[in-house]
């Protein structure tokens, strides 16, 4: 009777050291390359309500116009010779320098897995937040050239690709 526990003792210590050589291996490994998901940003009331008045779509949007070669463009003005109380002339005004700013546009879309928010540009988008509904998870898949914001919850998945690899970005809503 004796021997059998000093075999139990024996077979229960090395079944230990290897389950717990195997864990520490396999955490090792892990803590390497697990990360954690991204986490939404919770979106105020007062962020909503001008978000809504940002986000327009384009078929609704007005054009605004373009500035004329007519407008005036400051020109600096001769000196004769410097003196101490002169101030120099300005070289830009400040409409100037605000239009050579890139255009964006930050769009949101709604879907039923949530809600997917873009900095769109003429040849380039960025994601500005992605949020998924109750009940739903959310993963982003990013490149050069498109991004792939996917709600899940359980068999439903909805995806909001945003691709500009072959002209402006464009935003598409895929349900299955």
């Amino acid at each position: 009777m004796r021997r059998g526990l000093v075999h139990l003792l024996a077979w229960t210590l090395a079944t230990g050291a290897a389950a717990t050589m195997t864990w520490w291996g396999v955490h090792t490994v892990m803590a390497g390359t697990a990360y954690d998901p991204p986490r939404a940003l919770p979106i105020t009331a007062a962020d909503s309500v001008r978000q809504k008045s940002i986000v327009q779509e384009p078929a609704a949007r007005t054009p605004k116009p373009l500035p004329t070669a007519t407008s005036p463009k400051p020109t600096p003005t001769p000196t004769q010779e410097p003196s101490r109380s002169a101030t120099p002339a300005p070289t830009s005004t400040p409409s100037a320098t605000a239009s050579k700013a890139p255009s964006t546009t930050v769009k949101a879309y709604d879907t039923d897995g949530g809600r997917a928010v873009f900095d769109l540009g003429t040849d380039y988008a960025t994601l500005v937040s992605a949020t998924p509904g109750a009940g739903w998870s959310m993963q982003v898949f990013k490149t050069e050239t498109w991004i792939r914001v996917e709600f899940s919850a359980g068999a439903d998945r909805v995806s909001v690709f945003c691709t500009w690899h072959d002209g402006p970005p464009h935003v598409q809503i895929l349900t299955y």
